[in-house]
C-alpha cells in the first residue's frame, strides 16, 4: 500500500520541502529478491508530488555571531508557513523536518524549535552531523543499485554534500545481506566537517571579484576539512565520488552548457575534474553581475556559487577522482525514506 510523506530539510542556505508518495514492493518482487531478516516488504519506489526549494539563509551570520539573526529567522518562517499549507493539502501519513548545520551552531536554536512548532505542528530535529551524513548517502544512493548506471558507477560510494555550513562525507555500499536497495548503518563511515559555501565566502571572499589571496585562504580551510575528513573515512577506498546538493547540480549546469536549469539533465550527468576545475576557476574570476548572468544561476547562489564550486574541485584533485556522479537526490529523500517503518 502507497505511504504518502512530507520530509523538510532546512540547511544553512535554503530550506526544501519533499511530499512523496512511497509504493512498498510487490509480492512478485520480494519472491525475486527476498525479504532478508525481516521478512517485511521494503519500500522500492518514491514518486515526488512535490519538491520546493527557498533560499532563506538561515545561517547568515552565524559563524561570525554564534546565533541566528531575527531577519533570517522571519525569512525561514515565512518560507515554512507556505509549507503547512502545501503539507495541508496533501495530508501525508507521516512528517518529518530536520534542520542543519546552522542551527547546530546557533546559541538561540530554541527559537527556532519554538516557531517551527507552532507553525507546523511537529518539533524539528536538529540532527548530528552524523545523521546529516547518513541521511544523505541513503536518499543519494538507495536508487542507484539494480541500475544500468550500477554497472559504471561501482561501489563503495563516497557521497560530499556540499551545504551552506558544512560538507558532509560518507563512505559506504549497498548491503548484501539483505534487500540490495538498503545500505545498513554499519556499512558506512561518515565525518561532517565545517566546510560549506555561505561559511567560507563569510569568512574569505569577500572582494568582487575574490582576490587570489582571498581564494588562497579559502582553499587553506577546504584543504584543512579535507584533511579531517580523510583521517576519519577511507576515502581512497571508494570508486566512484557522488555530489550532492545545490553547488554541485549548479556546477553541473554550467559545466553542460544548459540553457535553463533542468534536473532531468543534471541528475546522474557525470562530470570530468578537467571540467568541475575549468567551471570553478571561471566562477571566482567573475564579478557578482556576471555571475548573476548565467542562465542557469538561482538567485540565491550568486553570491556562494565560487565558494562551492571551489570545495568540491578541491574534493576531487586531493582525494584523485577524474569524474563526479551528480545527483539531484539527497538528503531530503533520506528523510523521505526514514519515514518508512
Amino acid at each position: 500500500m502507497t505511504m504518502r510523506v512530507a520530509a523538510i530539510d532546512c540547511g544553512t542556505n535554503s530550506i526544501r520541502l519533499l511530499i512523496a508518495d512511497i509504493q512498498p514492493s510487490s509480492p512478485s518482487d520480494q519472491s525475486e529478491r527476498g525479504r532478508g531478516d525481516s521478512g517485511r516488504d521494503h519500500p522500492t519506489a518514491l514518486s515526488d508530488v512535490t519538491r520546493q526549494m527557498r533560499i532563506v539563509r538561515l545561517g547568515e551570520g552565524v559563524d561570525r555571531t554564534g546565533r541566528l539573526s531575527a531577519a533570517a529567522l522571519d525569512r525561514t518562517m515565512t518560507a515554512l508557513t507556505e509549507y503547512a499549507g502545501l503539507i495541508a493539502d496533501a495530508k501525508p501519513e507521516a512528517i518529518r523536518m530536520v534542520a542543519t548545520s546552522a542551527t547546530r551552531d546557533a546559541a538561540n536554536a530554541q527559537e527556532f524549535t519554538d516557531r517551527v512548532l507552532e507553525i507546523l505542528g511537529v518539533a524539528p530535529e536538529v540532527i548530528t552531523g552524523d545523521e546529516e551524513a547518513w541521511l544523505s548517502f541513503t536518499g543519494a544512493t538507495r536508487e542507484l543499485v539494480g541500475t544500468p548506471l550500477a554497472d559504471e558507477c561501482l561501489p563503495p560510494y563516497l557521497v560530499a554534500d556540499i551545504g551552506g555550513g558544512s560538507t558532509e562525507f560518507v563512505l559506504g555500499g549497498p548491503d548484501e545481506s539483505a534487500d540490495r536497495r538498503q545500505v545498513s548503518r554499519g556499512q558506512i563511515l561518515g565525518r561532517s566537517v565545517n566546510i560549506g559555501c555561505v561559511r567560507l565566502t563569510e569568512r574569505h571572499l569577500h572582494s568582487d571579484p575574490p582576490l587570489p589571496a582571498e581564494i588562497a585562504a579559502t582553499v587553506k580551510d577546504i584543504d584543512a576539512g579535507l584533511g579531517q575528513a580523510a583521517a576519519a573515512v577511507p576515502v581512497e577506498q571508494a570508486k566512484t565520488l557522488v555530489g550532492l546538493a545545490g553547488s554541485v547540480t549548479t556546477v553541473a549546469a554550467i559545466a553542460l552548457g544548459l540553457d535553463e536549469y533542468d534536473s532531468v539533465r543534471t541528475h546522474h550527468s557525470l562530470i570530468s575534474a578537467a571540467r568541475v576545475h575549468e567551471t570553478a576557476d571561471a566562477l571566482l574570476a567573475m564579478t557578482r553581475a556576471e555571475r548573476a548572468a548565467i542562465p542557469v544561476m538561482h538567485p540565491g547562489r550568486v553570491d556562494v556559487i565560487g565558494a562551492g564550486a571551489l570545495i568540491l574541485d578541491r574534493i576531487m584533485t586531493r582525494f584523485g577522482f577524474t569524474d563526479v556522479l551528480v545527483s539531484e537526490h539527497d538528503i531530503l529523500d533520506g528523510i523521505a525514506w526514514s519515514l518508512i517503518p
